[in-house]
């Protein structure tokens, strides 16, 4: 037994949203009670406490996109590269790095983002992965990388036909024999998405040959008009637009996920809504790749499940939620737009979309809930409570300001120090092997 207390509690639970001097009591893998400190320590004598020493205590975070096999990235210059669009971005660096990633870079890639995440306070991902200069056993390395850390994970590899139909064909396979391992595994930590690139990378045979050997269970992640070239190419190939395409090969759906969905219209929007299909904004990719901005708001208000998720760019929930606050604001001309929506989006949605896949309930602290907890160092200098926390995460905290995180019941971090790694072992090991990626790159 587990309590954290002594801290401002907000449970996201409607029927009981604050406390001012909280507590969570957690039961190996799920939440018992939340309540006053006094009456939860009462209760639960014997119990390990961790003292919030007066900090928020809260859900944990939940990112909806990420891109482990982005973290060697960072601070490589690749030679030539001069990107003139959002294809030469991709085909310039990501695919480059792709084609050149062994099984070992992904493992340190996933162990560097896990970390990361675990920092920022974040427990739960969908991790959207590539890696086809070694694509078999790619997705069980980063599930074993997910085990040993306690991050809970929703995996699926990026099918495209870019480097060949044989290389298609095994991603295929790479996604249905995880899904299948993951549908059998017993701890509601880890699933499967037949994953797929974006539809100018995935012909019609490919998707077909996705969807023969695609369990039931399981719904598709992909990109989906990312850039102005994806809906280009799909008007000239197939004579409609991407999300039509997508319906008539039968990949919408409540498991599905898209991604992006900056260049829909009001039709693919309507698609997109009666099928239950799920959509996923990510504001500091879509700017810095310059990719312009989707119609976010409209999807919200739509009624379409709409999350948020960071694309690998960060692994701060809470610095996507702040870009996406004045992304819109300033696409729109509308001081007002944003306030609403996207702490929907990040507190609200990006739990009902984990929750297609993990069967205990997520950011949320009530008794049956999912035991992932985090303390965040901070002490308002102003009034604090359910009705203003989201201004207050906005522009009073970062994911570095997170210093307790609790993943399934299992202290991740205390104190800002990670307890399921070495990490300066484990950081030595990502710089070895980001150089050895870094050499075959480069030459």
């Amino acid at each position: 037994m587990l309590i954290v207390g002594n801290g401002r509690l907000f449970t996201r639970d409607e029927k009981c949203p604050f406390i001012e001097n909280g507590a969570v009591a957690m039961d190996e893998t799920r939440i018992k009670a939340a309540g006053r400190d006094e009456e939860i320590k009462e209760r639960f004598k014997g119990a390990e406490y961790i003292d919030a020493k007066g900090g928020v205590i809260m859900p944990a975070f939940i990112n909806t996109h990420e891109h482990i096999y982005s973290a060697m990235a960072r601070g490589l210059s690749i030679r030539g590269y001069n990107p003139k669009g959002f294809l030469d971005i991709l085909d310039g660096q990501w695919w480059t790095i792709d084609r050149h990633l062994t099984l070992e870079q992904t493992k340190y890639s996933a162990m560097d983002t896990m970390i990361s995440c675990i920092r920022n306070g974040v427990t739960t991902i969908f991790d959207h992965h590539a890696s086809f200069g070694q694509i078999k056993g790619s997705l069980f390395t980063i599930a074993d990388a997910a085990k040993e850390l306690g991050i809970r994970a929703c995996l699926c590899y990026e099918i495209s036909d870019r480097d060949g139909m044989d290389k298609a064909k095994e991603a295929v396979m790479e996604n249905a024999e995880f899904i299948r391992y993951a549908l059998k595994d017993d701890t509601d930590m880890l699933a499967g998405m037949m994953g797929m690139h974006a539809q100018f990378t995935i012909s019609d045979a490919t998707m077909e040959l996705a969807a023969a050997h695609k369990p039931a269970e399981a719904g598709y992640h992909i990109h989906v008009a990312e850039g102005i070239e994806d809906l280009h190419d799909c008007l000239k190939k197939y004579g409609k637009r991407i999300v039509d395409r997508l319906m008539d090969m039968s990949i919408l759906g409540e498991k599905t996920l898209l991604g992006h969905c900056i260049y829909i219209n009001a039709h693919e929007m309507d698609l997109i809504r009666d099928t239950h299909t799920m959509v996923v904004h990510n504001p500091e990719s879509n700017m810095g790749n310059a990719c312009g901005c989707p119609p976010t708001m409209e999807l919200v208000h739509r009624g379409i499940l709409t999350g948020l998720g960071t694309d690998g760019y960060t692994h701060d929930m809470t610095e996507s939620y702040k870009v996406a606050n004045v992304l819109h604001k300033h696409h729109l001309c509308d001081a007002n737009a944003a306030w609403g929506e996207v702490p929907k989006m990040l507190f609200e949605n990006n739990a009902l979309i984990a929750n297609r896949y993990f069967k205990a309930p997520l950011g949320v602290l009530k008794e049956g809930a999912a035991a992932d907890v985090i303390v965040v160092d901070y002490d308002p200098p102003t009034q604090l409570d359910a009705s203003n926390i989201n201004s207050h995460i906005l522009f009073g905290m970062t994911g570095r300001d997170v210093v307790t995180t609790i993943g399934n019941g299992k202290v991740l971090m205390k104190d800002r120090e990670i307890k399921v790694a070495d990490t300066r072992e484990v950081m030595a090991k990502c710089r070895e092997e980001s150089a050895k990626l870094w050499k075959s790159i480069n030459g």
